[in-house]
């Protein structure tokens, strides 16, 4: 698939590009996430203290989450597939420690009756080392892809228990169950080996 520059126009409507945080914070950030896992496939962790103990959480928390506790975590390892989309009702912060590609899509564009959803319609964007985005409360993405088959280590920050395991099972029928974790609203493809989950995303389990 065609893989376009974060830079590029078309990614203000998933997005914007972070440009007002301390640039010697997102690099001590950067920094401590090569102290962090990198398998070969992919880790997820919501919560780091190492990352939360910076001074980057108190900047991140201020200006991006006007204030709201916050949670930094990482999402580390090798991946090339899309294999299912995710929201949340908060934007989220990305900051690549390496070169990464994210596949991102409208949450406009789901089926409000079926919550299906057709990958043909998702966009892919390259994210070089160094660079923040935030990325919208209305835009669909997952883990993100490696460039060349090389690995990723991306910081994620989003606000406090996102992603924790849930209280009680959700079975209200309608969008309740694509809820998968707290604050997370989950479609897998039924290639993309999610287990017991909603399976509503039709077309290519697209590849980078």
């Amino acid at each position: 698939m065609e893989i376009k520059k974060v830079t590029d126009a078309s990614f203000l409507k998933y997005g914007r590009i972070v440009t007002d945080l301390p640039e010697d914070e997102i690099s001590e950030l950067i920094r401590a996430m090569e102290n962090t896992p990198e398998p070969d496939d992919v880790v997820y962790e919501p919560s780091v203290p190492e990352l939360e103990a910076l001074p980057a959480y108190k900047s991140l928390s201020e200006i991006y989450y006007g204030e709201m506790p916050i949670e930094i975590g990482y999402c580390n390892g090798h991946n090339q597939l899309l294999n299912a989309v995710e929201y949340h009702r908060d934007s989220e912060i990305n900051i690549a420690s390496r070169d990464m590609i994210l596949i991102l899509g409208l949450r406009a564009d789901i089926d409000p009756e079926t919550f299906k959803y057709d990958t043909a319609k998702m966009e892919a964007f390259f994210v070089p080392a160094g660079m923040a985005v935030e990325v919208f409360a209305t835009t669909l993405h997952y883990a993100p892809c490696g460039v060349d088959g090389s690995g990723f280590r991306t910081v994620i920050v989003l606000p406090k228990y996102t992603n924790y395991p849930l209280e009680k099972k959700h079975d209200a029928g309608g969008e309740d169950k694509l809820i998968t974790a707290r604050n997370k609203w989950l479609i897998a493809h039924k290639d993309g080996g999610q287990g017991d989950v909603f399976i509503g995303l039709e077309g290519e389990n697209l590849r980078v």
